[in-house]
């Protein structure tokens, strides 16, 4: 199915900001070059602008890749890391928190003893 994420193995956020009039090429690019990753492997790598309010997804495919691309309505904003230029392993979770506005790095519930 066309874009089914579910697909995925692993999933990284690029962390600082990425110009997002770049397209899948562009976004390889960073991939490979600056991060060392392959980006033909069943993964999203997931890239942020400075305005904070959109995010493309790249995710390889066995027929090629696609390119998703979500900008938020009204005032929303993504709780993207900013502190470095990186790409950060996410859990299934933290993807979650992330889409849903919340930062990814959320404090314990409840506290160990």
């Amino acid at each position: 199915m066309l874009g089914d994420i579910t697909t995925a193995n692993d999933i990284y956020i690029v962390t600082g900001y990425t110009d997002m009039r770049k397209s899948i090429d562009g976004l390889c690019a960073i991939v490979q070059n600056e991060h060392h990753l392959d980006p033909n492997r069943p993964a999203l790598f997931l890239f942020c602008g400075k305005r904070c309010d959109r995010i493309k997804i790249l995710l390889w495919e066995p027929t090629g890749f696609v390119l998703l691309y979500k900008r938020l309505s009204g005032t929303g904003r993504y709780r993207w890391p900013r502190h470095k230029n990186e790409a950060r392993s996410l859990t299934w979770q933290e993807l979650d928190w992330l889409l849903s506005g919340l930062d990814i790095e959320q404090p314990m519930a409840i506290r160990a003893k």
